[in-house]
């Protein structure tokens, strides 16, 4: 059975400037890296939908969804915050990233793919219920999984955040929610700043120092996200798939390497096979280092197929 590759056009045409960091050039880099694997012909490219207003208000507020729609400029620039900007297809690409996120869900409950991965922007993870902030809109992964519970009546849905970075959007909207088991491992101290204190049953945070290495970062996984995964059964696994821990990152200092994604995908998968069917999401958060983003993406689907 192939992956789905979910992606569309327009996710590359939200730019921020030419200095910023979450550029269109992270998709062209990915896309140049797959072609050159070898893995295309496991792969079924698919076209993103435009998400809904109803659909993202599974895990957004009326009101936030009526702001970024007001704030969509027709020309120029608008600031959502200080990290995050919205030009005139800003919109359309947010709404494709949730989108992405949504026809995941249909494809995979639905036995098209065993699998998919979304490589959208803007990323998601960091957007709360009630705003944008760090470089995300819409919480293209929360989108996800609290589709897969309406619309697939399913019980428990797990997600597995291994983005340098907290995932403190995703955080915000399933706190207490106990049909969602989050697994989040992050670098700490770094934006935006949370993910230490004591939060709820259903959120696992594995907080990482600065230069923590491949061999430091699997004990953690295993001694705490994998038990903790074995234990929820969950139906469903999503990925926010960040790959700003590699030592070449240069928006953080962990060292990890292309062979510790394809680890921690191969063991999360393994847990997929045990509760989930082989069900698996994947959904591109960070990572900023074209060369090492493309090649870790590589690695991971490699895991997924």
């Amino acid at each position: 059975m192939t992956l789905a590759f979910i992606s569309h056009p327009d996710c590359a045409l939200h730019d921020m400037g030419s200095s910023h960091p979450e550029s269109p050039l992270r998709l062209a880099a990915i896309q140049k890296q797959v072609r050159l694997s070898g893995l295309e012909p496991l792969l079924e490219y698919v076209e993103a939908p435009l998400a809904s207003r109803e659909q993202l208000a599974l895990a957004h507020t009326v009101e936030h969804i009526d702001f970024v729609f007001r704030s969509s400029p027709t020309q120029g620039m608008v600031d959502l915050d200080p990290d995050t900007t919205m030009n005139p297809h800003t919109l359309a690409a947010a709404r494709r990233a949730a989108g992405a996120a949504i026809l995941a869900v249909d494809r995979v409950m639905s036995g098209l793919n065993h699998a998919a991965f979304c490589s959208v922007r803007p990323p998601g993870h960091h957007a709360e219920r009630h705003r944008a902030m760090g470089f995300c809109i819409f919480n293209n992964v929360a989108i996800g999984a609290a589709y897969a519970l309406q619309k697939y009546s399913l019980q428990r849905v797990a997600i597995v955040d291994f983005d340098v970075h907290h995932g403190n959007g995703t955080e915000n909207i399933f706190r207490h929610n106990p049909a969602v088991l989050l697994c989040s491992t992050f670098q700490s101290p770094l934006y935006p700043y949370s993910g230490t204190g004591p939060v709820a049953d259903n959120i696992i945070n594995v907080p990482l120092p600065a230069g923590t290495d491949g061999t430091t970062f699997r004990k953690a996984v295993t001694t705490t996200v994998l038990p903790a995964l074995d234990t929820f059964a969950p139906e469903l696994i999503l990925f926010s798939a960040g790959f700003d821990g590699h030592r070449d990152d240069p928006l953080a200092s962990l060292n990890l390497l292309e062979q510790d994604y394809h680890w921690i995908t191969t063991e999360v998968r393994n847990l997929a096979q045990r509760h989930a069917k082989d069900r698996i999401i994947s959904l591109l958060e960070g990572g900023y280092a074209l060369p090492a983003l493309a090649s870790s993406v590589v690695a991971h689907l490699q895991a997924l197929v």
